[in-house]
């Protein structure tokens, strides 16, 4: 049966208005005795709910937003009653919009009951169905645990092994399966929004890490959001300065999630950009093991890069990123009316994460930022000094969207970065080993490493010079750096290199365009006298820019954050 029809039978079936009508109590334990209820949840039990084509099926009917839902109905014994009905009225909006909302009231009504609140499998022991749901748990305890006993709705494991006839030889194979959404709307603090309502009013309470910034512009309209919807709110506030993303800070947040006794299934809520996204993603990923979390991104770099990554991280010993983990948020929300509180600078440096996926991945994303131009920091995004609609509102929109496309699909293909060919890497080789040493932002030793790999490209023969240019362009166009003299330094970047190539598992494979700008190569050998030869005949081309290839305000000191070449090295 598929989703739509099961959806559709589940409504004709059950009558929602009906159960509203009744006390609740009385309702669920009307639910309970429906066949309707045994039939979805034997149904979905028995799929894989992982499956592409079942994606496809959502996608071909528009209905990719109840997807995120049904995947979680598979685990419907373990939830709450609250969740279970909240997971559902998602599932059913792909047929009846009004059906949903009933569903959800519903669901508002359970979440307020401690009594009737309680794991779905107790619900149905006390129906008449009873017995047919204990003999579908006794089924699934052998055939597909995650069905009975899963230790949280949002992921999945599967593995076998082989031994020889004494067993002095066991061999065997471990795959995993993630499941995790994202959204790119506005304002998802207004009341009305009920995004992050579902997620946490079955859990009664949400404990909420927020970045010290967006603390001093948002604190009022988060407070507000949970006290509407009656879910208790743990606020704690982080400084999350790119000096700040230190392994001690990682602990500073486990010790706050052991205090507040965070469960294993309980989605933590990280309120910022891309530096708690990277330390409290990675604080996360420690805790119990895995803990779940829910990125509400508030910067360009976390909206579109750092908020959806898996690659969860802290700095240590002088060099970026060198602790993580892989663990992907359950959710991600860009939200780009956060935008209109950033420092000018900030949003700048966030284009180059931008710039890298239409420099290697999507081309359109480069005729859309030519397109806009420097309006796209202007306006914020299309949050400031201008009206909804607008083609450079519609504009923005849709390079948020287009880079986070671009984003994910060369990221969530690679999840554990199992090989190296990561188109999302363009100018990422060499700006780890540089950047805390010239206390660039991250965009700007992100755009000169683009600059320097677009050179390398051309200088190859892999595109061709006008096409080098034109990246030099799109990079100076947003006041984004393609030199820092930093690059003199052939020791800091050989020193990079052999770092980078050591972590990518013996190989450079450092991304380039290749073919055209949009495309994707690999550059893998270049030796340190090509290296330094290289810059030399890069600086030529930086020197014919503004500033000699230097962009504006490229400096952390520059937009009020501290000097990591200092703070960096102390630590």
């Amino acid at each position: 049966m598929s989703p739509t029809s099961l959806a559709q039978f589940f409504t004709c079936s059950i009558n929602i208005s009906e159960l509203l009508n009744l006390p609740t109590k009385a309702a669920i334990k009307e639910l309970s005795g429906k066949p309707a209820l045994y039939c979805l949840i034997d149904t979905i039990s028995q799929l894989n709910v992982y499956d592409e084509s079942l994606a496809v099926e959502f996608e071909d009917n528009d209905s990719v937003r109840s997807l995120y839902a049904y995947r979680q109905l598979k685990s419907a014994l373990s939830l709450s009653c609250g969740k279970f009905l909240n997971e559902l009225s998602s599932f059913i909006n792909i047929v009846c919009k009004e059906d949903a909302v009933q569903w959800s009231l519903l669901a508002d009504r359970v979440i307020l009951d401690n009594e009737l609140d309680k794991q779905m499998r107790l619900i149905v022991a006390e129906g008449p169905l009873a017995n047919k749901f204990k003999l579908l748990e006794e089924k699934y305890l052998s055939k597909d645990a995650h069905v009975v006993y899963p230790t949280s709705p949002y992921r999945i494991s599967q593995g076998h092994i082989v031994s020889n006839e004494d067993y002095t030889v066991i061999d065997g194979v471990i795959s995993s399966t993630i499941s995790t959404s994202i959204r790119v709307q506005n304002n998802a603090l207004g009341i009305a929004d009920p995004l992050l309502r579902s997620i946490y009013a079955p859990h009664r309470r949400c404990i909420a890490l927020v970045d010290s910034n967006v603390d001093l512009h948002y604190k009022v309209d988060i407070q507000k959001y949970f006290e509407h919807h009656n879910i208790k709110l743990h606020y704690k506030v982080h400084r999350a300065m790119e000096v700040d993303k230190h392994i001690n800070n990682v602990e500073k947040i486990l010790a706050e999630l052991k205090a507040l006794g965070a469960s294993r299934d309980e989605p933590i809520l990280i309120i910022g950009g891309g530096v708690l996204a990277d330390i409290a993603g990675f604080a996360t990923a420690l805790y119990h093991r895995n803990t779940p979390y829910v990125m509400l991104n508030t910067s360009v770099v976390s909206g579109i890069d750092a908020g959806p990554s898996p690659r969860t991280c802290s700095d240590g010993y002088g060099y970026k990123n060198l602790f993580g983990a892989y663990h992907a948020p359950i959710l991600s929300i860009t939200d780009k009316t956060f935008f209109k509180t950033l420092h000018k600078g900030w949003i700048r440096h966030g284009v180059a994460e931008i710039i890298k996926m239409g420099g290697v991945k999507d081309i359109k994303l480069l005729d859309l930022l030519e397109q806009v131009g420097p309006a796209l920091v202007d306006t914020a995004f299309g949050t400031i000094n201008t009206k909804q609609g607008t083609e450079v509102d519609v504009i923005c929109n849709n390079i948020l969207g287009l880079a986070l496309k671009s984003y994910v699909e060369s990221e969530y293909d690679n999840l554990y970065e199992t090989h190296q060919c990561r188109p999302h890497a363009f100018g990422h080789t060499w700006s780890p080993g540089f950047e805390i040493a010239s206390g660039m932002l991250h965009g700007h030793a992100v755009s000169v490493g683009m600059g320097f790999n677009g050179y390398l490209s051309y200088q190859k023969g892999w595109i061709e010079k006008d096409e080098f240019l034109r990246l030099l362009d799109i990079i100076t166009l947003f006041g984004l750096s393609i030199w820092h003299d930093i690059l003199l330094d052939t020791e800091i970047l050989w020193s990079a290199q052999l770092k980078m190539t050591e972590k990518r598992g013996g190989n450079l494979a450092a991304p380039v365009p290749k073919g055209s700008l949009g495309m994707c190569g690999y550059i893998n050998n270049i030796s340190r006298e090509e290296l330094k030869n290289s810059i030399l005949e890069y600086k030529k081309f930086c020197n014919l820019y503004p500033r000699k290839g230097v962009g504006i305000e490229p400096l952390c000191s520059d937009v009020g954050l501290e000097d990591p070449s200092v703070v960096g090295v102390a630590s």
